[in-house]
């Protein structure tokens, strides 16, 4: 029988690993690096292995064609310099397997929404720039400002307009290689890439829609998703069909675990698949999901690739500031103490299949406003998100009638009605126009009904959404439009079961 007070450390002490161990692999070099218990390799082998690991992920999906343009997101960290690493790698001419794809490479200045001044903002591009002409890669500098200005189509579905079957890809390796005249992988160099200037007042936007959530919770969920709307633009604008992400094995352990906590159940498979198809025409891949953040650590070490450390909105936060953060402390605490951890949630995380339709069939109108997934709010009325809604609507009655309890009788005007930050008649209820307080509510959209259930915690946790780019707001009405006109002919409409006589 276990004892609350009993010692099993004498039980469970594993061996320590001897430094002259041998390398699994070759079975002849001394090991240099040990990635789990059993795994001791060499310096060679750790580099063979960790090649291949990213060429077999790639050429097991066969996602990314021949001669197709491919825009490397790098936000300047270890994991995504280590993906620029492996692409270097294996563009190179003495590659085996060689990768057959054109690189481009963009990196998100965010540092607008953090707080950086002008001048740290341009050391920090100053020194990722440096990097970037050393690969000969053609590369983008985008600020984050810039996502104030997107069109509305970009929280649109767009289709694809090279739709390649399973089966063409074999055929287009082939055709590849037979007209291979060695040259086209070369790119040109964007000689002038550099910041572009950022005015103040658009850095102040950025900051007061950053600033109006009231947790760090929903100004990290909110920051993701307008970096990946920028992201999506910018691969749009320079023709780019692919979008590489560098999140590794560690990064998406700890957001799947923030995910289910933030309420974004149904969309796992989007999140943290390889593959993300929910914006049509730019489908997002990434190929360092099989990585830990050890092995990546490990790599960059020892063949020396460098990298640039950029503070983010967490940046010396403590555990429990978000829950994003907690998650990430959580994990990162356990896997210190049993190394399975997060290769245990990983796998789990594979297994994971959402239960609504297929983001590909979807309409764009189905789709989360932010986020772009399929919405996961129609529901049946059973269900413990109709519960929810139902409280939460009983709530706010409540709370309206007592405002109204509250209210003298005597401070009634003839018309009835007033505006609502002040008891003086502004004239527009007399003609039927309505009171100017309903006017300006109507120019800001509400935007629950629009969002899926994630989304819409974190416009809860927001003081204003008057602040949002003008592409979410403009898009935002086009949909409220098209759901009142729907409405309003519904009775004209056949049932889509309906038979054509």
């Amino acid at each position: 029988m276990c004892q609350v007070n009993e010692d099993y450390r004498d039980q469970l002490e594993l061996p320590v690993p001897s430094v002259s161990r041998k390398c699994v692999k070759c079975r002849e070099a001394t090991a240099a690096v040990i990635i789990r218990a059993g795994d001791a390799y060499c310096k060679g082998c750790f580099k063979e292995y960790f090649i291949h690991k990213f060429r077999a992920m790639l050429g097991k999906n066969r996602i990314i064609f021949p001669a197709e343009k491919v825009l490397l997101a790098v936000s300047g960290g270890p994991s995504s310099f280590s993906m620029l690493r492996q692409v270097q790698e294996g563009l190179s001419l003495n590659a085996h397997k060689k990768l057959r794809f054109l690189p481009g490479i963009v990196y998100i200045d965010e540092g607008g929404a953090v707080g950086q001044s002008l001048e740290e903002r341009k050391r920090t591009v100053t020194d990722l720039q440096a990097l970037f002409k050393a690969t000969g890669f053609s590369f983008h500098i985008v600020p984050l400002e810039q996502v104030l200005d997107l069109p509305s189509s970009i929280v649109q579905t767009t289709p694809s307009l090279s739709e390649h079957p399973a089966s063409a890809y074999k055929a287009a390796v082939d055709h590849l290689i037979q007209n291979d005249s060695g040259d086209y992988l070369t790119l040109q160099e964007d000689e002038n890439a550099s910041l572009p200037d950022v005015q103040e007042y658009h850095t102040k936007l950025l900051q007061q829609l950053t600033g109006s959530a009231k947790t760090l919770t929903a100004r990290e969920d909110l920051l993701n998703t307008l970096r990946q709307h920028l992201l999506v633009h910018t691969a749009r604008t320079e023709g780019y069909s692919k979008l590489m992400l560098g999140d590794n094995c560690t990064r998406l352990a700890v957001k799947l675990l923030s995910s289910i906590s933030l309420g974004r159940g149904a969309q796992l498979a989007q999140d943290t698949g390889f593959s993300d198809s929910r914006y049509g025409d730019i489908i997002l891949v990434r190929p360092m999901r099989d990585y830990s953040a050890k092995e990546i650590a490990y790599y960059n070490h020892m063949f020396n690739v460098p990298y640039v450390f950029i503070p983010s909105i967490d940046t010396k936060t403590r555990d429990k500031a978000s829950i994003q953060r907690l998650t990430e402390s959580f994990v990162i605490k356990l896997q210190a103490d049993f190394p399975s951890t997060v290769s245990t949630i990983y796998r789990t995380s594979e297994k994971l299949q959402t239960a609504c339709k297929s983001t590909s069939t979807a309409d764009h109108r189905d789709r989360c406003l932010l986020c772009m997934c399929v919405l996961d709010t129609s529901v049946e009325n059973s269900s413990a998100f109709k519960a929810t809604l139902i409280s939460e609507q009983l709530s706010q009655t409540k709370c309206s009638e007592d405002t109204i309890a509250q209210v003298e009788p005597e401070s009634t005007a003839p018309t009835g009605q007033y505006c609502s930050s002040r008891e003086v008649d502004c004239g527009r209820a007399a003609s039927n126009g309505g009171c100017c307080s309903s006017v300006k509510v109507s120019e800001t959209p509400s935007l629950q009904s629009l969002l899926c259930y994630s989304c819409q915690l974190t416009i809860k946790d927001m003081s204003s959404v008057e602040h949002f780019p003008e592409y979410i707001l403009l898009e935002a009405q086009k949909r409220q439009r098209r759901t009142q006109m729907k409405e309003e002919i519904s009775e004209f409409l056949l049932n889509d079961g309906a038979d054509g006589d």
